[in-house]
C-alpha cells in the first residue's frame, strides 16, 4: 500500500451511543512522510448526553460541543469524503481496531453512510499498537516505555509519548494523538527496516489467511497479565481451522505447540473439551484476522527469555515440528476443536437475555441492502425537503429510521408535526430512562458528574470543578427540553 492514513478520534462517549466530535488524520507516503492531513471538529449531535469524564478527558468545552462550525452532519460528511479521496490506502490508529474502527462503524452506521470504509477493499486496516508491541518483542531497545501501576511496560499512547521525550501539552486531541501515533512509528520503521513490510501483511484478511496456509509453525503474541508473551503455535487442518459459529466468522485456530498434541487427537468431544477448560496455559489459541494480528518468525518464541525459562527450546525444533505436522494433518481432532467453540457460542446465545433491540444496536446483526447503500449517496446529496420524501424508498427501515433523525436534527422545521413528536418522544424515552442504559441517560449524567466531583474535591481541583459546574448545567437544560416532550 502506497499511502497510509493515521487517525484519531475524540468522542462525547467511549459506547457504541457515542458519537464522534474531533478527528485528526495525516496522510503518509509508504515511507511515513506527511503528504496530506485533516483537523476537525463537530458539534454533538441533537438528543445525545454525553460523557462528563470524556469531555474533561479530550478538553472540550459546552462551547466546542455546542457552537462548532461543523454540525454532527456535515462533520461525517466531511471525514467521508477525506477517507474516500484518500483512498486507496491502509489506516492506522492506536488501539484503532478496538476503538477507532468501531466509532466509525457505528457513527457511520447511524448516519445512511458505509460503515465499513476503513477496513473495506481496496483499502485496509492495521493497528499501530499491534505493531509496536511486536517490533518490541523483536528487540526491547526499539522504544522507551513507562510503566503501568503493575509495573508492566506500558504501551499506552500517552506514556509512549512521554518516554520518548515528546511534547504532550496537547494530548488527547485528535491531530496530536494521530502525529505522536506516527512518530511512533517512524521510529519502529527505521529499526525494523526488514520486518516493516512482514508487519503490514496483516492489515487484511486475505494476508491472514495467506500467512496461515503458508507458515507451518509461527509466532504469535498474546498479552497475559499486562505483559507481552510470544507464543510457537501450528495452524490446525486447512480446511478446520475456522470458527463455525456465525459470529465468529473471523477466528482462526492455532495449537500452542508446548503442549503434546498425541493424548488429544483420539479423544471425544466432551473429553477434549474437559482438557481444554482446564489447562493453562491455553492449548487452543483464537486469532482475529480482522483485528490485524502480527506474525513473527519462530524463532521469536525459540529466543524469548520468558521468566521460567523457554518451554519451546527444551524441547526441541525436531520435536516441534512432528508435533505440528500432527496437529495439521489429523482432520478428526481439528474438527472437534471446531464444534468445541461452536458449541460454546451456541450456548452463550441460548442463555442470553433475549431482548427487542433498538435500530442503533442492530449493526452487526444483519447487513444494510445493497439497494440502500447505493441510495446513500443520492440521499446525502439532496435537499432536506428531498431527504424527506426519498425515505420511503429505504428498503431497510433502520436507514428510514436514521434519516427521520438525521432531519430532525438538522432540518426540523420540514419535519411534519407529527412525525417531530414522534422522533423527540422517542429520544425523552431514552434520555430520561430511570434503568441503566447502553446509552448514556441524564440520571447516568448526573451520577458520573457527582462521582468526578468528589474526585474533583478531594484534590482541590478548582479548574475542573468549574468545568464539571459547566456540563452539569448543559445536561440540565437537555433535561429541560426533553421533560415535557
Amino acid at each position: 500500500m502506497n499511502k497510509i492514513v493515521i487517525y484519531d478520534y475524540e468522542t462525547t462517549n467511549s459506547t457504541s451511543w457515542g458519537s464522534i466530535i474531533e478527528v485528526g488524520a495525516i496522510v503518509v507516503d509508504k515511507n511515513l512522510k506527511e503528504i496530506g492531513k485533516l483537523n476537525i471538529r463537530g458539534r454533538m449531535p441533537e438528543g445525545e448526553v454525553p460523557s462528563a469524564k470524556a469531555l474533561l478527558v479530550n478538553s472540550t468545552s459546552i462551547d466546542l460541543l455546542t457552537k462548532g462550525n461543523y454540525s454532527h452532519y456535515d462533520f461525517l460528511g466531511a471525514l467521508e469524503n477525506f477517507f474516500v479521496k484518500a483512498g486507496p490506502c491502509m489506516f492506522i490508529g492506536w488501539n484503532n481496531t478496538n476503538f477507532d474502527r468501531f466509532m466509525t462503524q457505528h457513527n457511520f452506521f447511524k448516519g445512511n453512510r458505509y460503515p465499513y470504509i476503513t477496513h473495506s477493499s481496496p483499502n485496509s486496516e492495521h493497528d499501530g499498537i499491534h505493531i509496536a508491541r511486536a517490533a518490541q518483542l523483536l528487540n526491547p531497545e526499539t522504544l522507551k516505555t513507562g510503566l503501568t501501576e503493575k509495573g508492566n511496560p506500558s504501551f499506552a499512547l500517552e506514556s509512549l509519548a512521554t518516554a520518548q521525550g515528546f511534547d504532550t501539552t496537547q494530548q488527547h486531541t485528535g491531530f496530536h494523538d494521530a502525529y505522536t501515533s506516527c512518530k511512533i512509528l517512524r521510529i519502529v520503521k527505521s529499526k525494523h527496516e526488514k520486518n516493516w513490510e512482514k508487519f503490514l501483511i496483516t492489515a487484511t484478511k486475505a494476508g491472514c489467511e495467506t500467512h496461515l496456509k503458508k507458515e507451518e509453525i509461527f509466532t504469535i503474541n498474546e498479552i497475559i497479565q499486562g505483559r507481552d508473551f510470544p507464543y510457537l503455535v501450528c495452524n490446525m487442518h486447512p480446511n478446520h481451522n475456522s470458527h463455525l459459529f456465525h459470529k465468529k466468522s473471523n477466528d482462526r485456530f492455532v495449537f500452542d505447540l508446548r503442549n503434546d498434541p498425541e493424548p488429544l487427537l483420539n479423544l471425544s468431544v466432551n473429553d477434549l473439551k474437559s482438557i481444554l477448560d482446564k489447562a493453562k496455559p491455553k492449548i487452543i489459541r483464537v486469532l482475529k484476522i480482522n483485528k490485524a494480528p502480527v506474525f513473527l518468525d519462530k524463532q521469536c518464541a525459540l529466543e524469548f527469555k520468558y521468566p521460567k525459562g523457554n518451554p519451546y527450546t527444551k524441547l526441541g525444533l525436531e520435536l516441534i515440528q512432528k508435533r505440528a505436522k500432527m496437529v495439521r494433518e489429523n482432520e478428526k481432532f481439528c474438527q472437534n476443536i471446531q464444534t468445541i467453540y461452536r458449541e460454546i457460542e451456541e450456548e452463550k446465545e441460548q442463555t442470553k437475555p433475549q431482548e427487542d433491540l433498538l435500530p442503533e444496536d442492530t449493526l452487526y446483526e444483519k447487513f444494510i441492502p445493497n439497494k440502500d447503500t447505493a441510495l446513500f449517496k443520492t440521499w446525502h446529496s439532496s435537499s432536506w425537503e428531498d431527504k424527506l420524501k426519498m425515505l420511503d424508498k429505504f428498503q431497510d427501515k433502520r436507514c428510514s429510521w436514521f434519516g427521520q433523525k438525521i432531519i430532525y436534527q438538522e432540518a426540523p422545521q420540514i419535519l411534519p408535526p407529527d412525525l417531530y413528536k414522534n422522533i423527540k418522544s422517542e429520544i425523552a424515552r431514552r434520555i430520561l430512562s430511570k434503568n441503566k442504559e447502553k446509552w448514556q441517560t441524564i440520571g447516568m449524567a448526573y451520577s458520573e458528574i457527582d462521582t468526578l466531583r468528589n474526585q474533583a474535591d478531594n484534590r482541590d481541583d478548582k479548574e475542573e470543578l468549574k468545568k464539571l459546574d459547566d456540563i452539569n448545567e448543559f445536561i440540565m437544560s437537555i433535561e429541560k427540553k426533553y421533560e415535557i416532550a
